[in-house]
């Protein structure tokens, strides 16, 4: 399940229980790149330097940190594409 700005949006209700929901080895977070640019950058092109911006909302909303959330999904991204080393 990958997730991006729009769970930075505050009327992100719906995203967010999703966040909380998801387990653990399922969770991913996208740029939805030039589009859904996450909060505090929205109105700009969206890019992966905004990742951590949402991994500090999925942070919140799982009870976790920001840098568990990027080694998480780091990790996921690399089973999802093969990339395991």
């Amino acid at each position: 399940i990958g997730l991006g700005g729009a769970v930075t949006f505050k009327n992100a209700r719906k995203p967010l229980e999703v966040a909380a929901y998801v387990p653990d080895d399922k969770l991913l977070i996208d740029t939805d790149c030039p589009y859904m640019t996450p909060v505090p950058h929205r109105g700009k092109r969206c890019d992966s330097s905004y990742i951590p911006f949402t991994a500090q909302v999925l942070a919140d909303a799982r009870n976790s940190t920001p840098d568990a959330i990027l080694e998480l999904t780091r990790k996921n991204a690399d089973t999802l594409f093969g990339l395991e080393l």
